[in-house]
This record gives C-alpha cells, sequence and structure tokens, in this order.
C-alpha cells in the first residue's frame, strides 16, 4: 500500500476499530454488481475496488462525529464512516447510489463533479466557529483535484486554517480520459492533504457488461 500525506493521520492522533474489513468491502460491492446486471438497480452505480487497504488505513482516524464527504463513487466510504450495509443498500437499489446522504453518520456525497467541495468548506468552517474537536474528510478523485473549485477551497482552507482534510483518490482516469495526459502533468502532493494511486477491476460505471433494463 503506498499512501502519500500520511504523517497528516499521524498528527490526528488516536485511532479507531473499524467494524469492516477487506474482504466485507469487496463482498459489498459484488453483491451490488450482480444485482446491476441482473436489473434490479435502475440507475448508475460506480464501483469501488483495489483501494481497501488505502481507505481502511484512513478511516482508523476518521471519528464517528466527524463529517465525511464524497461523490459519485461513495460506497466504501459510507460503510466504513458507519452506515449500515442494509441501509445502504436500499439507497442503491431506489436508484440512489451516487447520491447517499446521511444525518448520523454525517456523511454526504454528490453526484456533481467537485459538488461535495463547497459544503465541505462551509461545515469545517462551522466546526472551527463552534472550537469543535471534530473534523471534516473531502475525498475526491483526480480530476476533480484539477479543478478550480477544488484548488480555491483548497485555498480558503489552508489560509484559514479549517479542520478540513482533502484525500485524493487518483485512479488515474476521467471517465475514460487519462488524467495526466488532459493535464500534461503529473500529480502533485499538496500540504494537509492525502493521495494514493489505485486501479479500480470496475469501469468508470456499472460493471463493464450490458444490461436491459
Amino acid at each position: 500500500m503506498i499512501l502519500h500525506g500520511n504523517d497528516v493521520l499521524e498528527n490526528i492522533g488516536k485511532k479507531r476499530t473499524l467494524n469492516f474489513n477487506a474482504k466485507k468491502l469487496i463482498a459489498f460491492e459484488n453483491l451490488v454488481a450482480k444485482k446491476y446486471e441482473a436489473g434490479d438497480i435502475n440507475a448508475p452505480i460506480h464501483l469501488s475496488s483495489g483501494n481497501e487497504p488505502q481507505l481502511l488505513h484512513i478511516f482508523q482516524y476518521i471519528h464517528n462525529n466527524d463529517w465525511v464527504f464524497s461523490a459519485w463513487r461513495n460506497h466504501y466510504h459510507a460503510l466504513l464512516h458507519g452506515i449500515h450495509e442494509s441501509e445502504l443498500m436500499e439507497k442503491i437499489i431506489s436508484g440512489k447510489s451516487m447520491g447517499i446522504i446521511s444525518k448520523s453518520p454525517k456523511f454526504y456525497s454528490s453526484s456533481i463533479v467537485a459538488g461535495a467541495i463547497p459544503s465541505a468548506v462551509g461545515a469545517s468552517l462551522s466546526e472551527k466557529i463552534k472550537n469543535s474537536k471534530q473534523r471534516v474528510w473531502c475525498f475526491i478523485g483526480d480530476m476533480t483535484y484539477e479543478t478550480g473549485i477544488f484548488w480555491e477551497a483548497y485555498k480558503y482552507s489552508q489560509n484559514f486554517n479549517l479542520p478540513l482534510t482533502f484525500v485524493i483518490e487518483d485512479n488515474g482516469k476521467s471517465v475514460t480520459s487519462d488524467t495526466s495526459k488532459a493535464w500534461g502533468k503529473k500529480m502533485e502532493l499538496l500540504p494537509n492533504t492525502i493521495l494514493y494511486k489505485y486501479n479500480s477491476a470496475y469501469p468508470h460505471h456499472g460493471t463493464g457488461n450490458w444490461v436491459n433494463f
């Protein structure tokens, strides 16, 4: 497992015990894939794979009362933050895979590129104003990392010392475009962020098999 920015996690301090392991995460996504191919999910899904070790390590430092913001590929994040398997599966089957939201635990995802970032900044500012010990975590992809919204939000969070940590999940692709070719450069690790690379067995959307609904 290669994880850049591990010092950010170590500075946070106390770790917690997770109720999930890699085997359970993979089994959940495989079940979602099976239901999707059976035509039981009449909406888009974005599946995770290959990044189980990194996420299991990161979520040891994300505590129950922290905020977690994610995007359309959010199943692993939701499970590791405490949304129950049956509740998450019900939401996915009902067509809400790309927009999983929960009040407890505090979890928010958006299907819009960079859509969760402004909300993550607002939540972190609120926690700072309240002098809270809770942190805000925002998971984004490598192409979202290249957007203006991210850079403005990142600069603001650093300038005002907000309790916000960005986690950049780099699978090298934006849909089917190669990120490095699209922008002509390699990913850079920014101060106070976490970055990891991984390869997914699933395509950007769906399972790779044609499904008739």
